[in-house]
């Protein structure tokens, strides 16, 4: 058992190393520890009218024995459509039971976005492709993003006056030189976040760093709804990725910013392990999984005495 284990370990190395050479920036590590990837394919053309984020996790027997798990996230990819892409995909798993098949369901996605813009000359519409709602599985939560530039004092903040949320530093990563921390703070309004960001940056060590990445999640109780968003500040996609592991781990009320302090020395892919290393150590320090996992416990144990 430990060998085919070994083999199966080995074998997603060698897929995501080959993966990453191939597609580059295409291709981000969102929780290595947990093997969770995803990628942007495009239909290849130059304005890229047709996208989707294919994001996979990989099981400790996968290739061997288990498939990839995957979720397909795009505006337009509804019913039918949506339907005949999964279809799809199982159908390339089933052939090449025991094999890697990421670059070939990537390759397949691809020949659908192609094959939808020959249909399609019009491409997606501007509020498809501006929307930030996500299609949740079981339907009840709506994403609404914030924009980066809302005024602090937006209707979209549950609590017009706040007072200053306290503020946790986490323990910094150093690789050649080049320094990530990440600093966390209970938050329920855009405010708030404005105010974290501005105490921040009284600390002029934190204000000269290279990057300060962020990225928040508020939950509105009366809209059933969360409020989030995130920057880059620099480095292109951070802080995206940073909200993804965020909503995997569907913490909720919370802002993080990683803090990165170039070293001189290029870290190529490294970097974005780091920041979200940085961004997922910080929240199970400060109990936000904890607090998951307790929820989830609860829900478990009342489903359990219901039964009886």
């Amino acid at each position: 058992m430990e060998a085919e284990s070994d083999d199966n370990l080995a074998s997603q190395v060698e897929e995501i190393e080959a993966l990453s050479a191939i597609y580059g920036d295409e291709w981000c590590v969102v929780d290595e520890m947990s093997r969770v990837y995803c990628i942007q394919v495009t239909d290849g053309e130059e304005k890229h009218q047709w996208a989707l984020c294919l994001q996979v996790i990989l099981p400790t027997d996968y290739p061997r024995l288990s498939p990839p798990i995957y979720e397909l996230n795009a505006p337009w990819l509804k019913g039918q459509e949506r339907i005949e892409l999964s279809r799809s995909l199982d159908e390339v798993y089933l052939q090449n039971i025991g094999e890697p098949v990421l670059f070939l369901w990537v390759e397949r996605v691809r020949e659908f976005l192609m094959e939808k813009g020959e249909r399609d000359l019009t491409g997606p519409s501007s509020s498809a492709k501006e929307s930030c709602e996500q299609d949740d599985v079981e339907g009840t939560v709506t994403v609404v993003m914030s924009p980066a530039s809302s005024d602090t004092g937006s209707d979209l903040s549950p609590v017009q006056d706040e007072e200053l949320p306290p503020i946790h530093h986490g323990e910094p990563i150093t690789d050649k030189r080049s320094t990530f921390q990440a600093h966390l703070a209970p938050v329920v309004s855009v405010r708030q976040v404005k105010q974290v960001q501005g105490k921040l940056m009284e600390n002029k060590k934190i204000a000269n760093a290279t990057n300060n990445i962020l990225a928040y999640r508020i939950y509105c109780e009366d809209r059933n709804s969360f409020l989030q968003d995130c920057d880059d500040d620099g480095e292109t996609a951070a802080g995206g990725r940073m909200l993804h592991i965020m909503e995997l781990l569907d913490v909720r009320n919370v802002l993080v910013i990683v803090s990165r302090w170039y070293g001189g020395i290029l870290l190529g892919p490294d970097r974005f392990k780091h920041i979200n290393n940085c961004t997922r150590n910080i929240l199970d320090t400060c109990g936000y999984l904890e607090a998951k996992d307790d929820s989830a416990s609860k829900g478990k144990k009342t489903k359990s005495k219901k039964s009886k």
